[in-house]
């Protein structure tokens, strides 16, 4: 019998509750080695969102909303006002630690607004609540993946060709990933499709997550360099394209990795349709455009040293490393999110899709009080 765990049978991110602790995989060190990472204190949490121990924006989120309640459980306060006041200190810090993520704010606010809605009750109340909506917030994730796979799977069809930037997987949410769920659906089904992963520099994370977990799982996955992906579109061996993102704003253009949009230009002139794969918690309708997203910048030696035995750049070279790009909305065939496909004029069809989840939340609302 055969005990030796797959990267697949470990959660992302999970809530330890008797200890107190939010556990996650140390994606830094996949896939070499399997560490198994216990966080206790804010600054262990905003080292592993910033330093990438935990990535990809559904999975910060999800970690983001575990960490928010196993810190103000420590609050001690005993009285709303108190409690409050630390509450949103630690919320603010945390949300501090990535900038382009929407979803870590995202799932903060929602933190948010429960601890206001129940101002009123005892503190214990209050971390209950708190307690629920960071589960929901992870059940959320889980049917969302799922969904916005299945809405991929009808684009395309058995034995296709297709493409992912970065890793937009299991890794990087609770269950299934975005750009990767209609990979492990269309195993589920039979597709057999035929899988490239970029490599993703500078920090590999196609190379060292989306390729490991792919592998892992039993799919058919070739690992090429960055520099590649116009060849294999060339060659005819690419039939589409799904990226995950970090933040859309409200006319389309989608932040993802560094790279990404590169990636929609070859396609584009290939004529090869690229997808962004986008839970309705990463579409920023407050930003009208992607020139008002915030890219963050990371430190030079991700570019001049890190995998390498020895320094591979002059010493006092200046470095350019922004952790993301914007692709333009243009280059964009669909955004697939767990409400449907929005397609092109953006500004028009994410509206529609908004329209379309307060809908299901009406509806929702509405069940619960029959």
């Amino acid at each position: 019998m055969n005990d030796v765990k797959s990267i697949m049978d470990y959660d992302t991110v999970r809530l330890d509750e008797e200890k107190n602790e939010l556990i996650i995989i140390d994606q830094t060190k996949l896939p070499c080695e399997i560490e198994i990472l216990h966080l206790k204190t804010a600054k262990e949490i905003w080292d592993a969102i910033y330093l990438l121990q935990v990535r990809g924006a559904p999975a910060i989120g999800v970690a983001a909303a575990y960490g928010l309640y196993i810190l103000v459980k420590n609050i001690g306060a005993s009285n709303y006002d108190d409690f409050y006041k630390e509450f949103s200190k630690i919320k603010d810090y945390l949300n501090s630690s990535r900038p382009t993520a929407v979803n870590l704010s995202w799932a903060l606010e929602h933190m948010n607004t429960v601890c206001v809605e129940h101002r009123s009750e005892p503190i214990k109340n209050i971390l209950q609540a708190l307690l629920r909506e960071a589960k929901r917030i992870q059940e959320e994730d889980i049917a969302t993946c799922r969904k916005i796979g299945e809405y991929a799977l009808t684009l395309v069809k058995p034995g296709d060709g297709l493409l992912t930037h970065c890793n937009a997987g299991q890794l990087a949410t609770s269950k299934f990933g975005t750009a990767t769920a209609p990979m492990y659906l269309g195993k589920e089904k039979g597709y057999n499709f035929h899988i490239f992963a970029d490599e993703t520099r500078p920090l590999l994370q196609g190379a060292r997550l989306t390729a490991f977990e792919l592998y892992s799982s039993g799919l058919d996955v070739t690992l090429i360099c960055d520099n590649m992906s116009a060849s294999v579109m060339k060659n005819g061996w690419v039939n589409a394209v799904f990226t995950g993102c970090d933040r859309v704003a409200a006319n389309g253009d989608a932040a993802n990795k560094i790279g990404t949009s590169v990636v929609a230009i070859c396609a584009n002139y290939y004529h090869i349709p690229f997808y962004i794969c986008a839970p309705t918690s990463s579409i920023d309708m407050t930003i009208a455009a992607g020139n008002d997203i915030t890219i963050e910048q990371r430190p030079a030696e991700e570019v001049t040293e890190m995998w390498y035995k020895k320094r591979m750049a002059p010493e006092g070279i200046k470095v350019f490393n922004p952790a993301f790009d914007v692709t333009d909305n243009k280059l964009i065939a669909g955004i697939i999110t767990e409400y449907g496909i929005a397609r092109p004029p953006y500004s028009k069809s994410l509206k529609e899709i908004f329209a379309e989840k307060e809908n299901a939340n009406i509806l929702m609302r509405t069940n619960k009080e029959l």
